[in-house]
């Protein structure tokens, strides 16, 4: 009966508790809350600091939890109490230190179970709260401590989390049932100190989360009052990450740091630094929206300790833990900034602190030197203070690398030393040339550019920034603050190369370098393509080449590419086929044409020809090169004439007869144009009249000699049909009886060289030509022959002797009217034979003479040396001896040649 009254109150209790829920939920704090629980009789100022209500009245009148306990009547413990105790449970913190305002009877309350409760008897119960979101906003958190810890020793403490998380976000939501709550043991694996964690999706950050304490401790389950918080409003960020302490390039120290990734709002940041030197000591606390922090007043020497904690800026929230200290000394000479890193041509200053023996030096007496090998002049130095002092650098020109180091070393000294702390001062050409052109196909720009003039600095990155506007470029292009990068990679020769596609063929690309360093970036002079002005088209196709018939030129004919649409010009390179090409150029300006002809002087040659294409304008690159393409070698024209004839006759005494044997050379392409097919010899005789003999390819000729006069003529005939040009000769009885050679004369002038010279008498007849032979004397070896113009006295006969030979030369005088009597000799001019051998034994003896006197001559030197060596090594220096100082050796000489 009595536990039916029992279960019947506490579920009449749990229905009136879940209704004022909403109402009467303590609202979570985003600091530090405590949870009371106090036994009967007890007053609040046992446990409550100074300043909360002791006024309980409003606790009994409307929260008063009364429970009646059941006590072990054996327990030794528990003989003094009564049967009905009363536990009051509130929620307070440093900030509401009034425990009647939420403090309950039906939130806050306590079931005592048949254990030892002496020790709630005497104090109840105290905890420390703090709840938060975590920075990842995932996890809600609640820590809780017992205030009182050594009475609970001997006790184990469980702890349990029950919550609610409505689904809707409304004003007004319907009342939980008290099923509807979740439960979520906390860790308590810390000695009198528990963990609560509870899982809150990003979806309900803004919802009201509803939630309860159940607490065993000591036998005794006590319940905390209900509470109510918006896991939004309690984040925790994590501390910040990154700090870090930098002189400025102002002088100033910058503190820095980074805000934690995760956190989707902004955040405020405390700061707490302290400064010690041997001049000054402060602390500070300062509270910045910024991720930095700037200090003034910074002297050599001073040491500096900081840390950093967050909070939500716009919003309620925890601060978070503070970060790990970070201390920073500064040196003894402060330079500042203490790197930079700047391109040809610009200004720079330096600022420097010096501090010497524990007083800081007077920037009127600041010295300044580069490289401590180069002092800086005063004009260059300025006076910012008493303390600090400027050198500024005009114009600059690019570092020149000493070894491993690629900077400039700047020094601030004072009168008498240098600190061997420096300034770096790096100074780049960053006069990049960017190159682009378009693809033949117009739909995709390659840009490209080289390092090679970029001093290397280690740790720099470089990346290519473009910007592009609607149309075409400005007159002066001009880097754009709002930019994008593009990839690149580094080809094998060289260069970086980067794509862009697709295109927009009208508008301007406006392209820099940027080099990237930790010492700052760096821009290259800007420039601005357009892509339809940096076209490459594609090379002309279908080329074709050939020598015209009869008229022999170079005639070549191609397509002109579909892309671009603008008027083109051509260029043609033609040259004789073979390894290395000697190419001859030759321009079309005529964009409707797409053929050219060529005067070549070879027209039998194999000739390789290309060509490309390139807007008429001017803008733009030239296509590359087509395939080659290469002449047939086939006849142009007829032979321009017909071989040179001459001939061997071979009389028979006895017969009376005379076998003439014709001889001529091939003809050479050039003058058969370009073959010869066949050659026609053509007769002539008074008698017999006129015939002709075909010889084929053959070089030679026979035919019997009958009549007294014999004409032939050789004809060279090709495809196109027989030379108009030829070579007559006549054959004559009375013409082989004229002589008209009166001298002939051969010398030799080496092995491969015989100069001829002969005398003519005057004759009646027209002469012609002349024809030498020369052969080897008492050898059945070939006889040689050669044409000479009429008009020379003289010639020089090129071809392999042998000296130890003899040779017979003949002189052959061919007149219109047939062929003259020779002047034959059967060897070299004798005058010019010993001469000869006079000449070389003058080259034999010049050089043994030059060769023994230059011998001689260094004989004679190296002999003179030795002797002055010898006789006047024992001869005294004056200027190295003590004793010969200060006497004039030339006063005695002088006297001496008085007398």
């Amino acid at each position: 009966m009595i536990c039916q009254k029992f279960c019947v109150a506490f579920l009449h209790w749990e229905f009136i508790y879940l209704i004022t829920a909403f109402n009467l939920a303590y609202p979570v704090t985003p600091w530090r809350f405590k949870l009371s629980c106090m036994p009967p009789n007890t007053t609040y100022d046992f446990f409550l600091p100074t300043g909360i209500s002791k006024n309980t009245s409003n606790v009994n009148e409307h929260y008063e939890a009364v429970v009646e306990a059941k006590f072990n009547s054996s327990s030794t413990y528990f003989s003094n109490l009564s049967s009905k105790t009363t536990f009051h449970c509130c929620l307070w913190s440093e900030e509401d230190k009034n425990c009647s305002v939420h403090a309950d009877d039906m939130e806050g309350k306590a079931f005592v179970a048949t254990v030892n409760s002496l020790v709630f008897q005497q104090i109840g119960a105290n905890w420390n709260i703090q709840c938060w979101t975590k920075e990842d906003l995932e996890l809600f958190i609640c820590y809780m401590e017992s205030l009182f810890k050594n009475p609970f020793k001997a006790y184990d403490l469980k702890v349990h989390l029950l919550y609610v998380l409505p689904e809707v976000l409304e004003e007004s939501l319907p009342v939980p049932q008290k099923g509807s709550f979740l439960t979520v043991q906390c860790n308590c694996s810390v000695r009198d100190s528990c963990e609560c964690h509870v899982p809150v999706p990003t979806a309900k950050l803004n919802h009201t989360l509803l939630m309860y304490f159940k607490i065993t401790s000591g036998g005794v389950i006590f319940q905390s009052p209900m509470m109510s918080v918006q896991p939004i409003n309690v984040v925790k960020p994590d501390p910040p990450l990154g700090l870090h302490m930098e002189i400025t390039d102002t002088g100033n120290l910058k503190i820095s740091w980074s805000s934690p990734t995760l956190v989707p709002f902004q955040l405020q940041y405390q700061v707490k630094y302290s400064e010690n030197s041997s001049t000054n000591m402060r602390k500070a606390d300062e509270i910045v929206s910024a991720t930095s922090l700037l200090v003034d007043s910074v002297l050599p020497g001073s040491s500096y300790e900081v840390q950093v904690r967050g909070r939500r800026l716009d919003g309620p929230g925890l601060w978070s833990d503070w970060s790990a200290p970070l201390i920073f000394t500064t040196q003894d000479v402060i330079y500042f900034p203490p790197k930079i890193l700047t391109s040809v041509g610009s200004n720079v200053s330096f600022h420097c602190i010096y501090k010497n023996e524990n007083k800081i030096v007077s920037s009127k007496k600041i010295i300044w030197w580069m490289n401590l090998a180069e002092k800086i002049p005063q004009s260059q130095y300025h006076v910012m203070g008493d303390h600090v002092s400027k050198v500024t650098f005009r114009s600059l020109k690019a570092t020149k690398p000493r070894g491993k180091f690629t900077y400039d070393a700047i020094y601030c000294c004072n009168e008498h030393e240098c600190h061997h702390r420096y300034a770096e001062l790096y100074v780049i050409d960053v006069n990049i040339n960017i190159s682009c052109e378009t693809d033949g196909y117009l739909t995709q720009m390659t840009c490209r550019w080289s390092t090679n003039a970029i001093q290397s600095l280690v740790g720099s990155t470089l990346q290519l920034r473009y910007h592009r506007s609607s149309l075409y470029c400005s007159d002066v292009p001009s880097i754009h603050p709002i930019s994008e990068s593009k990839d690149c990679h580094l080809q094998r020769d060289g260069f970086y190369e980067c794509v862009f596609q697709p295109i927009f063929l009208l508008s301007g690309y406006t392209m820099w370098i940027r080099i990237n360093h930790s010492l700052g970036s760096l821009d290259s002079p800007p420039t601005c393509v357009v892509p339809d002005s940096v076209v490459k088209p594609l090379p002309p196709s279908s080329v074709k080449v050939e020598i015209t018939v009869k008229i022999g030129l170079l005639k070549i004919s191609w397509e002109k590419p579909v892309f671009p649409e603008n008027n083109l010009k051509f260029q043609i390179r033609y040259g004789l086929s073979g390894k290395e090409v000697q190419w001859k150029m030759y321009e079309v300006h005529d964009a409707k044409s797409n053929s050219a002809s060529v005067l070549v002087p070879d027209l039998c040659a194999v000739y390789a020809v290309q060509v490309r294409c390139k807007r008429l304008d001017g803008l733009g690159y030239w296509s590359n090169w087509s395939n080659p393409a290469y002449t047939v070698v086939t006849d142009i024209k007829v032979p321009t004439r017909g071989p040179e004839v001459w001939r061997i006759i071979n009389e028979d005494t006895t017969k009376k007869e005379r076998n003439v044997t014709l001889l001529w050379k091939p003809l050479m392409k050039n003058d058969s144009l370009c073959s010869v097919r066949k050659y026609v010899v053509k007769h002539h005789t008074s008698r017999n009249g006129t015939w002709s003999e075909d010889v084929g390819n053959h070089t030679q000729f026979t035919f019997l000699w009958t009549e007294q006069a014999h004409s032939v003529t050789v004809l060279a005939v090709n495809s196109i049909g027989a030379s108009f040009v030829n070579f007559n000769l006549t054959f004559s009885w009375p013409m082989s009886k004229v002589n008209t050679v009166q001298s002939l004369s051969a010398y030799p002038l080496n092995s491969s060289c015989v100069f001829l010279s002969w005398k003519l008498s005057p004759s009646d007849y027209s002469l012609m030509y002349f024809i030498t032979e020369w052969k080897i004397l008492n050898e059945d070896s070939e006889t040689k022959w050669l044409r000479i113009p009429s008009s020379v006295k003289k010639y020089y006969i090129h071809d392999h002797f042998i000296p130890i030979e003899k040779y017979q030369f003949s002189l052959y005088p061919v007149f219109m009217e047939g062929v003259g009597k020779p002047k034959i000799i059967n060897s070299f001019t004798p005058d010019d034979i010993e001469k000869r051998q006079n000449d070389a034994g003058l080259y034999v003896i010049v050089p043994i003479i030059i060769s023994s006197s230059i011998l001689l001559l260094g004989t004679l030197l190296i002999s003179h040396q030795r002797m002055k060596k010898m006789f006047w090594e024992d001869v005294p220096n004056p200027k190295n001896c003590s004793w010969a100082q200060g006497l004039n050796f030339q006063k005695g000489l002088i006297g001496t040649q008085k007398t």
